[in-house]
């Protein structure tokens, strides 16, 4: 590409479709409503229905939102949400994987009960979504696929072994994946958020000293809101990042460096 051809319709998605499990709550309705903005429609697999307020979020930028209420974890609802989506909106160029949970407690009472739940969402889900997703991807010799990762991809954490290692373990696919599917034209990056003030972090954000700890080691000073994850996934999602791979970018606030 002449670099007089580059312009800011690189970052469009108009006409695209995008899945975004648990894409209407949390960090996930930020995700899904960025790529509607961008010009994408978004279908949406979650557990969780919500009131509406997705909807009519997404439907106000002029593009089109598909639900399925689905438990991603259950047999066969990757391919499920994959044939769903394509028969509903007719492709599958944008896959997120953001649906994700964290269970909590002591080593001494972290057992298998609160391990398996997380794997299975964290990790199995988005290897199954991500391998029905590059079947279409490769025959349309295009497509992008988001994972979620955290700042815990690269840190251990206190009180969640499994939220850690299946953080650690999006990367490991998304560079596995990344490293398959480049020759047919599909690129595979993650985001890892930093801190961010969203309803999980409501209890950290009230408590004025472990607050103050988080925000000791931020140097912008501030906990990230949803908002600013939005730029990275429509940069991750578009034409102009066809050259990046099997990246993490990381949105922190430069929690990393500190």
């Amino acid at each position: 590409m002449d670099i007089r051809d580059f312009s800011l319709d690189h970052f469009g998605l108009h006409g695209r479709v995008a899945i975004v499990t648990g894409g209407n709550t949390g960090l996930g309705q930020a995700f899904s409503l960025a790529l509607a903005k961008a010009g994408a429609h978004v279908f949406v697999p979650s557990v969780l229905d919500d009131d509406g307020t997705t909807r009519d979020l997404i439907e106000a930028e002029g593009v089109r939102y598909e639900f399925l209420e689905i438990d991603i974890t259950a047999a066969g609802a990757p391919r499920d949400v994959i044939d769903t989506c394509l028969d509903r909106l007719g492709s599958v160029d944008v896959l997120v994987n953001s649906a994700g949970i964290c269970k909590l407690a002591t080593v001494e009472d972290f057992g298998r009960p609160e391990w398996d739940p997380m794997i299975a969402v964290n990790l199995t889900a988005p290897f199954e979504l991500g391998h029905e997703a590059s079947r279409h991807m490769i025959e349309q010799g295009s497509g992008k696929i988001i994972n979620i990762a955290s700042l815990f991809s690269f840190l251990g954490g206190q009180w969640s072994p499994a939220y850690a290692a299946t953080k650690h373990g999006i990367v490991g696919f998304t560079k596995a994946y990344c490293d398959e599917l480049g020759q047919h034209g599909v690129q595979v990056n993650a985001i890892a958020p930093g801190y961010f003030a969203t309803k999980i972090t409501e209890a950290t954000r009230a408590d004025p000293t472990t607050n103050q700890r988080v925000l000791d080691h931020i140097p912008a000073g501030r906990w990230g809101d949803v908002a600013d994850l939005m730029g990275a996934t429509v940069f991750l999602a578009s034409r102009a990042s066809d050259y990046v791979n099997g990246h993490v970018l990381t949105v922190d606030g430069g929690y990393l460096v500190r």
